[in-house]
């Protein structure tokens, strides 16, 4: 049996052109359902014939993630803890946009793996260890819970309005699946995002960098936490293996879109990473590669060696590098209250798992 969910829409088509013997405006009509209408079962597909659904039937089956928790935030962020067909656990995470005149805008964050093998000192998924890729299906399904989430909250045709692949993972170590997705994302007659609504967050990877660049289909991040070698090999030791220097060359020849930007991301441990004379060395490496800086002030997990920055540390390493005429934004923290830093849910319930 075929989970639907894991075929692109050329997949589709040769399914239903080729094995079924259908023409090919009926694979147009099953992919709207799948995707833009969220269809559950093959008996929502009104418009399909009932022949067709019935050989979908005989033949597939539509399997998405299933919610086994729910949390939320103060602020309105939502956690969930996804359960796939194995039993496996991931998470995403609905981030809502309080800034006046947003109307309610949301991203989501999503999973590429189960766990990850990045091991970054820091990380509460690195922790956690690597167990598997996710697939096609399990990584846009994400998609498919978290509308049907903000429908409810929000009414019919909500829907998340960004897409960040900053959750569980590393997205370059899941290269193909995330290119597969990151297609089907964009398809006008499915999910329809544009390139400028997702972005994704990556340590760095040789292999992998170019690939989705020359895509052209989505932003990138890159989760840089600092400005030198030495110190980056302390905190993030396996992304460290590729020479920071070779890093940066291989930015400078990223392909960007017009207006375009590399997004570095700079995680703020106290006493680690945010003296003022880090901030400027942060800034040269901005100014190389003309790109955009986002702060995050470290939420301090269960077990981790760092502690948070004070909000005077944070405040001085952001004056300094507005003062070198950089764009540098501090993210707010959201659902610190649900432990919504990226593992922690999915640690906690194996560890009720565990204690069961």
């Amino acid at each position: 049996m075929l989970n639907l969910l894991n075929l692109s829409r050329v997949e589709l088509e040769d399914f239903i052109t080729r094995d079924l013997g259908e023409p090919s405006f009926r694979a147009v009509q099953v992919w709207r359902w799948l995707w833009a209408a969220g269809a559950r079962s093959f008996a929502e597909m009104s418009n399909v014939s009932k022949a067709l659904r019935a050989a979908l039937a005989e033949r597939a089956f539509i399997y998405r993630p299933e919610t086994l928790e729910e949390q939320r935030s103060r602020d309105g962020t939502v956690k969930l803890l996804l359960r796939l067909a194995d039993g496996e656990l991931i998470e995403t995470v609905l981030i809502p946009d309080e800034r006046p005149g947003s109307d309610r805008r949301v991203t989501q964050c999503l999973s590429s793996q189960a766990g990850c093998s990045m091991g970054c000192l820091f990380c509460a998924t690195g922790a956690l260890g690597f167990v598997r890729n996710l697939d096609h299906a399990e990584i846009l399904g994400q998609v498919l819970v978290g509308r049907e989430v903000l429908a409810r909250d929000y009414g019919r045709g909500s829907a998340p309005r960004n897409l960040v692949f900053m959750g569980m993972g590393e997205p370059l170590l899941n290269l193909d699946n995330l290119l597969r997705s990151l297609e089907t994302a964009h398809s006008e007659q499915g999910l329809h995002f544009s390139r400028r609504r997702i972005t994704v967050s990556t340590c760095g990877l040789p292999h992998g960098l170019r690939p989705l660049g020359e895509s052209g289909l989505a932003g990138l991040a890159l989760s840089l936490h600092a400005p030198e070698q030495e110190l980056r090999a302390r905190i993030m030791p396996k992304a460290a293996r590729w020479p920071m220097d070779e890093l940066l060359a291989e930015l400078e020849r990223y392909p960007l879109g017009a207006r375009e930007h590399i997004t570095l991301e700079y995680l703020l441990l106290g006493g680690v990473n945010d003296a003022p004379e880090q901030a400027r060395a942060l800034g040269r490496l901005a100014r190389r590669l003309e790109a955009k800086i986002n702060l995050i002030a470290y939420n301090m997990t269960e077990g981790a060696p760092y502690a948070a920055p004070s909000p005077e540390r944070v405040l001085a390493f952001e004056r300094e590098l507005w003062s070198l005429g950089l764009v540098a934004v501090l993210r707010r923290s959201m659902g610190a209250d649900i432990q919504a830093a990226c593992g922690q849910l999915r640690a906690s319930a194996s560890n009720k798992a565990g204690d069961g």
